[in-house]
């Protein structure tokens, strides 16, 4: 039985054109620096993000903590959106491995509310206090529908760092989705802040890999902290190349998923099923049933037809397009959702 995935755009599978890619890529000994497929993938990554340097790791979490590793934040605070990837899915790095304090911020609109960062400010004039010194801001916020924030609004949190001479990273993992939605260069999202994360193998289809962009000394700190965390990457051409075909043909591509979920957002809504609204949407809907303890039930039911996706909360749940979900597999899919939903008699 075909499966329509759609838990994740993380499920996506490397097309033909990118598994010979990946076949013919020459490759080399990356920790020494002489792979040169992963050069060419980090210098197109730069390029992209207006950075000066990029470094290839393997996750979006770890390019994350070596993020901010970089940015010397042991003993600092960091500040980063209570519902943000950072703050609640990367094992508690920030504390864990980076030793700073993580203050959590009102996320509601996708950005970290300005005058929430102006109460839990903490400047280093207080010894009882971590002085706050980064700024997480993640753009698409998946927990808020996939939402994407502008480049003004994103600057409103940046201008508001800059006066309380903080650092800013930026947690891209879908920072092409957010261009794509608002109709902006990913380069102009980027000039706002100091570091960013890109994930590879999320909507863009590589199966695995991320890049942390930044200053040429940035960087270079930030390949010594993915060695020290047991990041150092060998013979990694291979997979490096399948990153650079989806940069080079997969990011213009993904307007079709947020069409799908457009689409398939509409169908939820006419059928009565309610969708959480988003400013922005992308490539992501999040619908309710009514009744939780029918919420395994709709998994089931749905997943033994051929349809998967993950519940987010009880009666709560997520799905996500991606580029192995075409139009019609994402209507059928949506058709076998609506009939089961009707079915259990939510």
């Amino acid at each position: 039985m075909f499966c329509m995935d759609l838990r994740s755009d993380t499920v996506t599978l490397p097309s033909l054109q990118m598994r010979e890619a990946m076949c013919k890529a020459e490759v080399g000994d990356d920790v020494y620096m002489d792979d040169p497929t992963v050069k060419i993938l980090e210098s197109k990554a730069a390029e992209l993000t207006g950075k000066e340097a990029a470094l290839y790791v393997t996750s979006g979490t770890m390019g994350n903590i070596t993020a901010l590793l970089s940015h010397d934040i042991h003993g600092y605070s960091v500040m980063a959106g209570k519902d943000s990837h950072i703050a609640n899915n990367e094992g508690g790095g920030i504390s864990t491995i980076a030793g700073a304090f993580c203050q959590q911020v009102i996320d509601d609109s996708g950005l970290p509310l300005v005058s929430d960062m102006e109460l839990i400010f903490k400047n280093s004039s207080n010894v009882h206090h971590a002085p706050s010194k980064l700024l997480c801001i993640e753009n698409t916020h998946n927990k808020r529908g996939g939402m994407a924030s502008t480049v003004a609004e994103m600057k409103v949190c940046a201008d508001w760092a800059r006066e309380h001479k903080m650092l800013i990273h930026l947690d891209g993992a879908r920072i092409f989705n957010a261009s794509i939605a608002c109709g902006e260069k990913v380069s102009d999202y980027c000039a706002l802040v100091d570091s960013v994360q890109i994930c590879l193998s999320k909507g863009l289809g590589a199966p695995v890999g991320s890049l942390v962009c930044g200053a040429k000394d940035y960087i270079e700190k930030a390949r010594f902290w993915r060695k020290r965390i047991g990041g150092g990457l060998r013979q990694v051409g291979i997979i490096a190349a399948a990153g650079i075909y989806a940069l080079d043909n997969n990011i213009e591509r993904m307007a079709l998923d947020h069409s799908n979920a457009a689409f398939v957002k509409k169908m939820f809504l006419d059928a009565g099923i309610e969708t959480l609204d988003v400013a922005r949407p992308t490539n992501m809907v999040y619908f309710k049933i009514n009744d939780a303890s029918k919420t395994n039930e709709l998994l089931s039911a749905c997943a033994q037809r051929g349809v998967k996706f993950g519940s987010t909360a009880p009666a709560a749940y997520r799905i996500v397009f991606h580029l192995n979900i075409d139009s019609e597999s994402a209507i059928s899919a949506a058709n076998i959702i609506i009939e089961e939903i009707k079915r259990i008699g939510d």
